[in-house]
C-alpha cells in the first residue's frame, strides 16, 4: 500500500526490516555537536537506547564516549565504540566489578553501601577511574510510572538527607537521570531542584551528569532555552565539567519498521489487520509505556466509534499474545493482504529492546546511505531463535 523508498533484493519477499537513515543520523548528530559546542558541555552515547554497533564508526566523527549500565554494555563501549566507558549500574556484583572497572573512565554508584564496599577495588583496578555517586533530587516531570526514576520508593540514587556532609575524597562527580524524552523547560525546572537539593555539595566535584531524556533533537525543542540554562548553570559552578547521555536524541526520527499485512479479520465489528511484525515482539515500548507510534500514510483515530470508517484498522501483531495489537488507524483505503505498513521512529530503545517471543520471524537491520545503497546489517534466521535456548 505505501510505497517503499528502498530498492530491496528479490529474495526478500515482503520480509519486515528496521531501517537507519544514514542522512536523518547525520543532522542530529551535526545538531547535537553544535549544541554541545555551544553550552561547552559533553554529550555521550548511553547504549541502552541505541547499539547498532556496526554504525558506531558514524558517531566517533562526532562523539568520543559512551555510557554502559552492565558488562556488555561496557565491553560493546571498548570493544566497538573505542573508548573507556561512563558506566553506571543500580548494583555492581562481585563478580563482574573488576572487569568493569577496567573497562570504565567513569564509574557511578548507586548507593553509599555500594561505594563502601566497591571503590577501593574500583581504583586498584583502573586508577584513572573517575567516581561519583547517583543522586536523587526528588522530582521529576515523567508522567507514566514505570519511567519515572524519582517516583516515591524509587531504587535510584542517593538523598540529600542522607549524603554525608563532606564526600568522601575518592567522589568526584554526581550523576543524575530524571528525564524522559523532555524538553528544555522540563530541563529548567528540574535543574532548579537539583541545585536546591545538593548544590552546597558542588565545591567537592569535578563534573555531574544529567543523565538522559533530554530530547534536543525534536523538531520543537527550545535549544535557545537549553544553550541559556546550561550557560547560567556554568557561570554558578564554573570548575563542572556537565555531562549529557541521551539515546533517544541521538537515533530519534531516524528510521522505520516497514511490515506487511497478512490478514485482516472483524469481530464485534472492529476489524484488524495482522501484521508480519509484533508489537510485543519488535515495539514494546508501544505495550510497555503505552504510546502510540506514528504510521505512514495513516491518522490516528480517536472517535468513540470508529470503526464506522470502512478504512479504519487495528493493527495487530503476529503472536499469540491477546494483547499484542495497537489501534485504531485510518487509512485512505482498504488494507489488503499483501500491503505495506510503516512504523516511524523505530530505530531508538525498539531495537534494542527486542525478543524471540513465539519464534515470530525478526526483522533485519537496514542502513540507508546518503548514496542511496541500501546496507544489510544484520539479517536473522532460525539458528538465532534456537541457539537462544541452547
Amino acid at each position: 500500500m505505501q510505497t517503499i523508498p528502498h530498492a530491496l533484493p528479490s529474495h526478500w519477499n515482503g520480509r519486515p526490516y528496521y531501517v537507519i537513515e544514514e542522512k536523518r543520523l547525520l543532522a542530529n548528530l551535526e545538531l547535537i555537536t553544535d549544541i554541545a559546542r555551544q553550552a561547552d558541555v559533553e554529550f555521550i552515547l548511553a547504549f541502552k537506547a541505541f547499539a547498532l554497533w556496526k554504525i558506531f564508526p558514524v558517531f566517533r566523527k562526532y562523539i568520543r564516549s559512551s555510557t554502559a549500565s552492565s558488562l556488555w554494555e561496557a565491553r560493546m563501549a571498548v570493544g566497538k565504540f573505542g573508548s573507556l566507558a561512563h558506566t553506571y549500574s543500580p548494583a555492581y556484583e562481585d563478580g563482574t566489578i573488576r572487569e568493569m572497572a577496567r573497562l570504565s573512565s567513569h564509574l557511578t554508584f548507586n548507593s553509599l553501601s555500594q561505594f563502601d564496599r566497591f571503590h577501593a577495588l574500583v581504583k586498584a583496578e583502573q586508577p584513572t577511574c573517575s567516581i561519583g555517586l547517583r543522586i536523587n533530587p526528588e522530582y521529576s516531570e515523567v508522567g507514566t510510572a514505570l519511567y519515572n526514576p524519582c517516583a516515591p520508593g524509587t531504587r535510584f540514587g542517593i538523598s540529600f538527607r542522607t549524603m554525608p556532609e563532606q564526600l568522601p575524597p575518592m567522589v568526584e562527580g554526581f550523576h543524575c537521570h530524571c528525564h524522559c524524552e523532555s524538553g528544555a523547560d522540563v530541563f529548567e525546572r528540574t535543574l532548579k531542584h537539583i541545585e536546591d537539593k545538593f548544590a552546597r555539595w558542588f565545591p567537592q566535584l569535578k563534573w555531574i551528569n544529567f543523565g538522559g531524556g533530554h530530547l534536543v533533537t525534536r523538531e520543537d525543542y527550545d535549544i535557545p532555552l537549553f544553550l541559556r540554562t546550561i550557560k547560567a548553570f556554568k557561570e554558578r559552578h564554573p570548575h563542572l565539567h556537565v555531562i549529557f547521555e541521551p539515546g533517544s536524541a541521538f537515533a530519534w526520527q531516524t528510521g522505520s519498521l516497514v511490515s506487511r499485512v497478512v490478514d485482516v479479520v472483524e469481530d464485534s465489528a472492529i476489524r484488524t489487520a495482522i501484521l508480519n511484525v509484533s508489537f510485543t515482539c519488535h515495539m514494546p515500548d508501544c505495550l510497555e509505556m503505552p504510546y502510540h507510534p506514528a504510521v505512514r500514510g495513516a491518522s490516528l483515530c480517536e472517535g468513540i466509534e470508529p470503526y464506522s470508517d470502512p478504512h479504519v484498522y487495528r493493527l495487530g501483531g503476529n503472536s499469540c499474545l491477546s494483547g499484542d495489537f495497537m489501534g485504531s488507524w485510518q487509512f485512505d483505503r482498504p488494507l489488503k493482504t499483501g500491503d505495506t505498513v510503516i512504523f516511524e521512529d523505530m530505530i531508538h530503545y525498539t531495537t534494542v529492546k527486542t525478543n524471540m517471543f513465539n519464534g515470530i520471524g525478526h526483522p533485519s537491520l537496514l542502513m540507508l546511505r546518503t548514496d542511496g545503497s541500501l546496507q544489510l546489517l544484520r539479517e536473522y534466521g532460525y539458528d538465532d531463535y534456537l541457539y537462544r535456548m541452547d
